[in-house]
């Protein structure tokens, strides 16, 4: 299990992203457009560098569901591979079944 406070900080920042990113997309948008004068481009720059630093997608970390881990993550099930297989062992995920030898 991982710690509670790792959980709760990656849940903080997935909010933030989803708060900030209409305003991140445009202010992106400003920046990318050579049509716009220097100036301009320029200080949405500066805007963007004001908004905090966790709410870019990129400081999200893919977790657990159940755990909370952060490696050995299936994004299609969003669980790590030790959940995954403890689940399938209890059979409580329809159609998987565990081989062992």
């Amino acid at each position: 299990m991982a710690k509670k406070s790792m959980i709760e900080r990656d849940l903080k920042r997935r909010r933030m992203a989803k708060k900030f990113e209409s305003k991140r997309n445009r202010l992106k948008d400003i920046i990318n457009d050579k049509e716009k004068p220097g100036e301009d481009r320029f200080m949405a720059a500066l805007r963007l560098a004001e908004l905090p630093r966790n709410s870019s997608k990129t400081r999200i970390r893919n977790r657990c569901l159940v755990t909370g881990r952060p490696r050995g993550y299936y994004r299609k099930l969003k669980m790590s591979r030790i959940a995954l297989r403890e689940l399938g062992s209890d059979g409580k995920i329809p159609g998987l079944v565990k081989s062992s030898w």
